[in-house]
């Protein structure tokens, strides 16, 4: 009897990162609500008959497979899809990876940074990103623009200058950073914004939490 090896959750990211899809196209092509999809790539709703159905159309896999059954992932009756060509002068879409949208960082006034998954979105692999992050403000302008989403590599150092997101306190913000011996510069971008300055003992407030290694701009 064939029996269940892994989670619909599981299988979902499985599905959407061997397909490139977003969830914002998942969400597009089936016409479930963004924040379902969410959820069941939580592990939180678990899909009923007609999601299964629309998910599994959409990733062209087998409904068995997206629920977890040690089938094959393909649907019944169906080889692996041939692989697309590409058009003289395109380049073939790169490798992807899931990654977590942690929350949002202020390019500006630093706000609150939550901490919560908000959800799984699809970056290039070659990016080695280890979360994203959704920017706020026009500190960064114009390299950095308010709605960007900014792939981070988690590292607890960056050279001077690199872009960064640190975290002060509670809050966190994305700048150019520079550390001196006595102080800790934080720098925007947009001359019109002043750099945050921490000297001496307040150098132990800021924690750099990764190095800014891409962006995505208007999806």
């Amino acid at each position: 009897m064939t029996e269940k090896v892994s989670t619909f959750a599981a299988r979902l990211r499985e599905g959407l990162s061997l397909r490139g899809m977003t969830q914002a196209e998942l969400s597009r092509r089936t016409e479930l609500d963004k924040s379902s999809i969410s959820r069941y790539l939580k592990n939180e709703y678990k899909g009923n008959q007609d999601a299964v159905y629309k998910i599994s159309q959409a990733l062209n896999v087998s409904e068995a497979w997206l629920m977890g059954y040690d089938v094959p992932m393909e649907p019944q009756g169906q080889s692996a899809p041939a692989k697309p060509t590409i058009p003289p002068g395109f380049l073939p879409m790169p490798e992807m990876a899931q990654v977590p949208l942690v929350g949002r960082i202020a390019c500006g006034t630093p706000i609150t940074a939550e901490q919560n998954v908000e959800q799984i979105v699809s970056i290039p692999a070659a990016w080695r990103a280890t979360f994203t992050l959704m920017c706020k403000g026009d500190s960064m302008a114009p390299r950095i623009q308010d709605g960007d989403l900014v792939a981070v590599r988690s590292q607890p150092e960056v050279e001077n200058g690199e872009i960064a997101a640190v975290r002060i306190g509670e809050e966190a913000t994305l700048k150019h950073v520079y550390v001196y011996p006595n102080y800790i510069e934080l720098r925007p971008e947009n001359p019109e914004f002043a750099s945050i300055i921490k000297i001496g003992a307040e150098m132990a407030d800021v924690v750099i939490e990764g190095k800014a290694v891409g962006l995505c701009r208007g999806i």
